[in-house]
């Protein structure tokens, strides 16, 4: 068993949709990124990533590089659970946390709970994702943006074997 920890955040912007999780929340700003900022679903690659010793989101698709300018996230979150199954490993369990001060997020949970079980392959009961607010304190207090946290464990092969 090993255990990854990842960390995103992305400023509000109006003229960008609101992804979190692959779904899309309805409000009057969106987050503004190279890809379209889905800043949960870059939390949990960086947390694979973590755990299977891969480094982060930015060194396997750099905003450099044009070919993922405006990808859909849920495919980056797909290739880096292929490359933790190409390394003999499988994500056991997820848990996330949205900060954010407004839209509420409450009614779009269920859904981005299914969307990131379907995306790794897992049973949802796998799979949690909490939201927060900063209580009016700080860039996600004043509405300025979004912070992801997520936390992950993979099982695989044995640490010998690394």
């Amino acid at each position: 068993m090993r255990v990854g920890f990842g960390y995103d955040s992305h400023r509000l912007v109006t003229g960008r949709k609101l992804i979190l999780g692959g779904v899309e929340i309805s409000g009057e700003k969106g987050l503004l990124g190279h890809s379209d900022a889905d800043v949960l679903l870059h939390a949990l690659c960086d947390a694979i990533l973590g755990a299977i010793g891969e480094g982060d989101l930015g060194r396997h698709f750099p905003d450099s590089d044009p070919a993922y300018k405006d990808i859909p996230s849920k495919e980056l979150l797909i290739k880096v659970n292929g490359l933790a199954v190409q390394k003999s490993y499988r994500v056991n369990n997820v848990d996330s946390t949205l900060v954010l001060e407004k839209p509420k997020l409450q009614e779009y949970i269920h859904k981005m709970v299914e969307n990131i079980a379907d995306f790794l392959d897992i049973e949802p009961d796998r799979v949690n994702v909490k939201a927060s607010t900063n209580e009016g304190m700080g860039f996600t207090g004043r509405g300025e943006g979004v912070v992801a946290f997520a936390v992950v464990t993979v099982k695989g092969r044995s640490l010998r074997d690394s």
